[in-house]
This record gives structure tokens, C-alpha cells and sequence, in this order.
């Protein structure tokens, strides 16, 4: 229980029940017309120099009773820590548990009140122990409510949801991609997913030069007209020197949303580029690279991507893990069959991801460890092998297979869908579109006492 998020309203609660509730009230009178009295004095000679004394003596007891409010409830605000309970927190502030009951009570209640993580906030109204109010925001839409009007508890869930604009932007490159998106009025979560769309045909670390340019057509979020963040990219177009690269989101009608190139081929392929975003190659493909460690010439038939210790490694392809563990120079490391006969190795991992183990699949893009420097490693990268039949080929070079194209039945609406998506980075329709939402709602549960 971390007590220090509620020991203060605790102990507010506790005082409220003591006899010094007006106490400080009384002092600020006190001396409130004192000053007045010694004020009154210096402007007012014929003023005795006891007066001030009397004055306080015969009328501070009335001004006090009269400045008396009536007794308000108490308001607590409580941020959940790490193993805290709703059943310690309610003995914590000496609230009533049977209020607590009678609230699990409440039809679809239950759940929104139990599942509680840290850094949520509760706000709750008492008098004396006994509930009268209570609101606990559920998730990003929606608000539990509760009220106790006449003494019988009503909770609603109050829905507050996110209104979505479409949005362009065009810009060149001089530096990096984060940089020029960020220069065009983008976001770094933008810059992220502009460089996941393209992952596949465009190294961003290593390949995108000064002068490249994008254009880029996406979703943004708000709620109560304030911005939340960016939602999806709808189309996109990056030039990598001289050569243009287009992409648009396509929504299948069984709900699968991917990426395509105009013509409806996937941008997507069977394999990414590198297993860690946003990496540097530390060290190529060769068949005589002298060692860092063992400061000899041997091969080294894979690409090493120096990254920092902990950084997320993926999948290159979906799969299934035939080996996990430790495995000499290559430390912790993990293989993935394929099909064709494709392998691929991961090594020098820190560490494995969680409830993974041999004979689990895998898809495109799960993480599978974190890069890390065990066994023969200079400095934290990760190694990675692509074999071909046990036959290792440079991952930087190998044409991987592709993935299946739009079929023929859905074509038509592909087209429908995706080119008036593709018009906008013609400049033909930028003005933000606002899309329609559904209107705030809430649900009402009672019980009685």
C-alpha cells in the first residue's frame, strides 16, 4: 500500500472531526482587527490605547460564530500506486466499506471500479466516511460518474469521444527525417510512422540524403476541440534520391487495413529490412573481416546493428522460433524458420522478450528480444543472419519474396476507396475534412440501499 498518496487526506478527515475546524478562521479575525483597531488608532487619537484590546475581547466571539459555513464535504483526490487496492484505500481514509459494496453492486460498475493501475485518479466527495460522490475517468472516451442523490447511489458512464480532421503536409529534407517533418508543422510520432510505411524500400538512417521530399496525408485527433495526437497515415509519397515512392491505406472489408502501392500491390513485404528501427550499421556483410574481438580475419555473414542496450528487436518475417537460448559467440541469441527454406538469426540479445519459447509462431514485427552485447560483442548491436537452405546470403542485397497483391474481386474497391486519398498529394483536395462522430452518450445504473 503506498500510503503517501492519501495520508494527507487522511489525516484531513480525521481532523474534520475534532472541535478546531474553525480555528484557524478565528485566528484570522484575530488578528484582522487588531491590525484594524491599531490602524484606526493612528489615524484616530481620541482613541484610547486599550481600545484595541476590548475590541477584540467583545467582538471577536460573534464575528467568528457568524463567519461559521456550514459543515462541507470533504474532497479527496487519490492517485493509485503501485499494489493499491480500492478496499485499502477506503480503511486508509476511513471511508465506509459498505459504501464500497454497495458500489460493486452497481450493474457494469464492478469492472470500471476494480481495475484500477497505477497512476489512475479517483476524486470522491464524503461526509464523515460516508460516499457522495465519485468519478474515475475508465479509459481515453469514457468517465465513470457516481452520485448519491437521496441517499441511493447512481452511476452513469459518461462518453467523451475523439473527433478526427484530416490533415497535409509536404517537406524537404535537409538533415533527417524527424527534423523536416517537425519543420513542416509535423510531430515526431509522425516522422515514426511516415518511416514504418516505407521500411520496407527506404533506409531512413542510412539512406535518406539532403533534398528528399515527402508528402504526407494523415489523420489528427481531438477531443473538446484540443489536440490529442496523430491517428493514421492515409497516403504518403517519399522521393529518395530521384525515385518516387507512393503508398495509400486501403481497409479490406473483412476490416484489414495495409498499405499498397497505387496500382495495389502491397508495400509490405515478406521480410523487413532490419529487425531494429532506426539503427546504424556498425559493421556490412564480408567473408574477411578482421574481428573486433578476436583480432583475426574471419567471415562475418550477417549486418550488425549497433543500437542502444534494451532497444526492441523484431521479426524480419513471420515465423516460427526453432532455437532460443544461448548459443557461443552469438551469446543469447534467437533463430526463426521461414518459408522457402529462409532462417534468420538474432544475436547478442540482453535478453529474451516474455512468454515466448521454441516451437511458438511468430508474426512480421514481434518483438523477440533486446539488443544487448553477450557473447563476442565489442558494444550493444544486434547480429543478424539471413540463410537461404543453410546457405548465408547478405540481408542488405536478397530479394525478398513479396507479399500477395490486392485480388482481383477487390479492385474495384480499392480504387473507390484509395483515390481520392491519392488526389491529395496531387494538392487536389488538402482542405482538412472534419469526419463525423457520434454524440456524447451515458448509461445510468441505480441501486437501492
Amino acid at each position: 500500500m503506498t500510503r503517501p498518496y492519501y495520508v494527507q487526506a487522511a489525516a484531513q478527515a480525521e481532523a474534520s472531526n475534532q472541535p478546531r475546524r474553525f480555528g484557524v478562521i478565528a485566528s484570522c479575525f484575530v488578528g484582522g482587527a487588531i491590525l484594524a483597531a491599531a490602524g484606526a488608532q493612528v489615524q484616530n487619537p481620541v482613541l484610547e490605547p486599550d481600545s484595541v484590546a476590548q475590541l477584540a475581547a467583545t467582538e471577536l466571539p460573534a464575528t467568528a460564530e457568524q463567519a461559521a459555513p456550514a459543515v462541507p464535504f470533504e474532497f479527496v483526490a487519490i492517485t493509485i500506486g503501485r499494489n493499491d487496492t480500492l478496499d485499502q484505500i477506503f480503511r486508509g481514509l476511513q471511508l465506509r466499506l459498505s459504501d464500497l459494496a454497495e458500489l460493486r453492486n452497481l450493474p457494469d460498475v464492478r469492472k470500471s471500479l476494480d481495475i484500477i493501475r497505477p497512476g489512475d485518479v479517483i476524486q470522491l466527495t464524503h461526509l464523515d466516511g460516508e460516499i457522495k460522490s465519485l468519478t474515475r475517468r475508465i479509459d481515453e472516451t469514457a468517465t465513470l460518474s457516481v452520485t448519491r442523490p437521496e441517499g441511493v447511489f447512481s452511476a452513469s458512464i459518461v462518453e467523451n469521444p475523439l473527433e478526427t480532421a484530416e490533415h497535409s503536409l509536404r517537406g524537404t529534407i535537409d538533415s533527417s527525417l524527424y527534423e523536416a517533418v517537425n519543420a513542416a508543422g509535423g510531430t515526431n510520432r509522425l516522422a515514426v510512422e511516415l518511416a514504418h510505411v516505407f521500411q520496407y524500400d527506404i533506409d531512413f538512417v542510412n539512406q535518406a540524403q539532403p533534398g528528399d521530399s515527402f508528402t504526407v496525408a494523415y489523420e489528427q485527433q481531438f477531443q473538446d476541440g484540443e489536440f490529442v495526437r496523430d491517428g493514421d497515415i492515409l497516403a504518403a509519397e517519399f522521393v529518395n534520391t530521384g525515385k518516387t515512392y507512393r503508398a495509400v491505406r486501403y481497409v479490406a472489408p473483412n476490416g484489414k487495413a495495409d498499405y499498397y502501392t497505387p496500382d495495389g500491390r502491397p508495400v509490405r513485404k515478406a521480410f523487413l529490412r532490419y529487425p531494429v528501427d532506426y539503427a546504424r550499421i556498425s559493421s556490412g556483410f564480408s567473408l574477411a573481416r578482421r574481428h573486433p574481438v578476436l583480432n583475426r580475419v574471419r567471415a562475418h555473414k550477417g549486418i550488425d546493428f549497433a543500437a542502444a542496450t534494451g532497444t526492441p528487436i523484431k521479426a524480419a518475417g513471420a515465423g516460427r522460433i526453432v532455437s532460443r537460448g544461448r548459443n557461443g559467440g552469438y551469446g543469447n541469441a534467437v533463430v526463426l524458420a521461414h518459408k522457402n527454406g529462409i532462417t534468420t538469426l538474432y544475436g547478442h540479445m540482453s535478453r529474451f522478450a516474455k512468454g515466448q519459447k521454441v516451437g511458438d509462431s511468430v508474426s512480421q514485427g514481434q518483438v523477440i528480444g533486446y539488443v544487448g552485447m553477450t557473447g563476442l560483442a565489442s558494444g550493444p548491436h544486434v547480429h543478424y543472419e539471413y540463410r537461404v537452405n543453410g546457405v548465408h546470403k547478405n540481408p542488405a542485397r536478397v530479394t525478398v519474396p513479396k507479399a500477395d497483391p490486392i485480388p482481383e474481386s477487390l479492385m474495384a474497391d480499392f480504387k473507390a476507396q484509395t483515390a481520392p486519398l491519392l488526389a491529395r498529394l496531387e494538392g487536389q483536395a488538402t482542405a482538412p475534412v472534419q469526419m463525423a462522430t457520434a454524440p456524447p452518450a451515458a448509461t445510468t445504473s441505480r441501486a437501492g440501499r
